[in-house]
């Protein structure tokens, strides 16, 4: 039997290329040798998206993404998180296993009690319980539907860590293995995908190229990449320029070893470099952007897709619920 391998992707806004080259494209490549479980996290989402409309545009935003790029929701498990009750009653389960000490070490709200401190503020300004709490959520995430492994970046492996620690706390304390002991998944080699500053794209610093944008807006965000002063007739570095390190991330090898040479012969200006990365945009998601904006014109169907996921994914959560429940002494679900 393969592994199960789980991803929760946070809707918190328009995904952009960087989301693309980080996550979405090596999670779904997982497919070919994992069980696969997606979900989107909305209740996560919810500790900073506190407006009802733009919280139910961001899960058919990042939806219609997933399933445009290739997720096929009849292989493996693709839900919405508030669609499965049971992995909230599992939070405070494990939220009792959990020391308060894990909930202060948690990297977001240990980033925002600094960014408090720096400011001269109350250290608690600005910081609510799903934030704190997040983690014992997380850890429900993962361990109700017996994940195996969780794809995550260096900087998220303080996530899975902790639903290991609180997966083999409470298989010890009840002395039970009820639930499987995670892995993180972490690519050692992930590319920093530059914004439009030079900077790591990132919504944070405003710098994000949108991975479905229409080609004249397409056009526009390109053409605000950062570039240097110099003429068309000079030679130009292309490893120190920003167009080029992304052109590189989805044009092939020849590609990159014919536009590295226009830029070190001189002839070439900045509107071209872009230009050629446009090309390679497109070529990389015109189809997919075509089944995005069709499944945004009819959310209805993510919808339906999403309700079809809940009811593959609630018989394997209530299995699970059930069996917490019988080892901790409350019984089965009335």
């Amino acid at each position: 039997m393969k592994k199960i391998s789980l991803t929760g992707i946070k809707p918190t806004g328009t995904p952009h290329l960087g989301n693309y080259l980080g996550a979405i494209r090596p999670a779904l490549e997982l497919t070919k040798n994992y069980d696969t479980v997606y979900f989107i996290a909305d209740y996560h989402a919810l500790t900073t998206v506190h407006d009802g409309a733009e919280m139910h545009d961001n899960i058919h935003k990042v939806a219609a993404t997933w399933l445009a790029m290739g997720l096929d929701p009849e292989k493996g498990l693709f839900y919405k998180q508030s669609d499965i009750p049971e992995i909230f009653e599992l939070s405070w389960a494990l939220s009792c296993f959990t020391p308060k000490g894990f909930m202060n070490r948690a990297h977001a709200y240990k980033a925002k009690v600094e960014a408090n401190r720096a400011e001269n503020l109350d250290l608690d300004t600005n910081i609510n319980m799903g934030l704190y709490c997040y983690p014992c959520l997380m850890d429900a995430d993962i361990l109700m539907f017996g994940a195996d492994v969780v794809p995550v970046g260096k900087d998220q492996k303080q996530h899975v860590e902790f639903a290991r620690d609180v997966a083999i706390r409470f298989n010890k304390q009840m002395n039970k293995d009820v639930f499987t002991i995670p892995e993180p998944l972490i690519q050692e080699s992930t590319d920093v995908i530059p914004g439009l500053d030079g900077r790591k794209m990132s919504k944070s610093y405003d710098n994000t190229i949108e991975i479905f944008l229409e080609s004249k807006a397409l056009k526009k965000k390109l053409g605000k990449i950062v570039t240097n002063s110099q003429g068309i007739e000079e030679p130009k570095d292309p490893d120190s320029c920003n167009v080029f390190k992304l052109f590189k991330l989805f044009a092939t090898e020849d590609e990159c070893a014919d536009l590295a040479a226009k830029y070190r012969a001189g002839g070439m200006g900045w509107g071209y470099a872009k230009g050629e990365l446009q090309r390679v945009l497109e070529r990389t998601f015109g189809d997919a952007r075509e089944k995005y904006f069709d499944l945004m014109a009819h959310p209805e169907r993510i919808d339906e897709i999403l309700c079809a996921g809940a009811e593959k994914a609630r018989p394997v959560a209530k299995a699970r619920l059930e069996q917490v429940r019988e080892v901790i002494g409350v019984g089965k679900i009335v």
